[in-house]
């Protein structure tokens, strides 16, 4: 059975920038500096009107292609894009990407949606195609444009997320081994996080938007998250599949040389790194100038550890988020 390897990872971020300093400017009753304590955040990449979470995934790929030449499109055959944000409600937005990279029609291509676990379910879906034999070289994409679906006067989730893509190549050799998985769902939190209109379930807009007494917008045309609920569900979570993931790959705590938790925002990370007792120099946090990129935060972060000379030894992944979903791996870094 082949073991399957993380071969390369690139980014892509949008050129637009939007700094704290502009949303001072359309918030006033915030600070520059109670953004940046509150979320961790200094700045986010955000796309054009026209760009689209497609054209970042062919961007991010095309990227990855010019910094890895030996990784050649001929030889992938399999495309998955991990997405909240599709061009279409159909076709899949990978058979799109097959065609404008210029894969062979000879590899595979779908779709998942998931949001902030999202590549911790892509590594598992490359890890079974690998093992199966299935596929040989795997071009895994992640792509957000949650900015688009932020109401203008949204300060706490404008303050967050940043629009942004990511390649990963998961093929039979790499520098990074893909070892077991521990995942979970629970859908009973779906309205916690949600987009409600603009599917099958409601399919038109609701023009349903109203205040509550502290400004915030509420509307189900817009993303709507519940930060109380979400920060119940991740403290009560992420402990837990931390510990199974341990346990799945006969690793202790001490074991593991580096945590890569979902960029989610400070408070929280800063939160379960102290509940879980990881030490801070352990615990790597990239999020201050591109913000909380949803299924891109771990690939991204990843990538700038390697960069920064941080990737060794054994690295626990770990995403969690909207759905409830969530999941935790460990990479052994060669």
């Amino acid at each position: 059975m082949m073991k399957p390897y993380i071969k390369a990872i690139s980014y892509y971020l949008p050129e637009r920038i939007v700094t704290n300093e502009e949303l001072v400017a359309d918030f006033p009753e915030w600070t520059v500096e109670k953004i940046a304590d509150k979320v961790g955040v200094s700045q986010r990449h955000v796309a054009a009107d026209s760009e689209t979470a497609t054209d970042l995934a062919i961007k991010a790929a095309e990227k990855l292609f010019e910094d890895h030449p030996e990784i050649q499109r001929e030889n992938i055959d399999f495309v998955i894009l991990c997405t909240q944000s599709p061009d279409y409600l159909l076709p899949s937005s990978a058979c799109i990407i097959q065609d404008r990279l210029d894969i062979p029609t000879s590899c595979g291509a779908f779709d998942f949606n998931l949001g902030c676990s999202g590549y911790i379910y892509g590594l598992a879906i490359a890890k079974g195609l690998i093992q199966s034999s299935i596929a040989r070289n795997v071009l895994f994409l992640t792509a957000e444009t949650y900015n688009k679906y932020l109401h203008p006067r949204d300060k706490g989730n404008r303050t967050i997320f940043g629009d942004a893509a990511t390649a990963t190549i998961i093929s039979t050799d790499g520098f990074a081994e893909i070892g077991e998985f521990a995942l979970g769902t629970n859908g009973a939190g779906a309205e916690n996080l949600i987009v409600k209109s603009g599917c099958s379930r409601c399919p038109e807009k609701v023009n349903d938007l109203s205040f509550d007494e502290n400004g915030n917008p509420r509307s189900s045309d817009y993303l709507f998250m519940n930060g109380a609920e979400i920060f119940t569900f991740t403290q009560k979570n992420v402990p837990v599949v931390i510990k199974l993931t341990l346990e799945k790959n006969h690793l202790s705590q001490d074991q593991i040389d580096l945590f890569v938790f979902h960029q989610a925002n400070s408070y929280m990370l800063n939160f379960l790194r102290k509940k879980i007792k990881i030490a801070p120099e352990k615990f790597y946090v990239n999020m201050s100038m591109i913000g909380n990129t949803v299924s891109n935060s771990i690939p991204i972060a990843l990538a700038d550890a390697r960069n920064d000379g941080q990737l060794s030894g054994n690295v626990l992944v770990c995403g969690f988020g909207v759905g409830y979903s969530w999941g935790g791996c460990v990479l052994k870094i060669n």
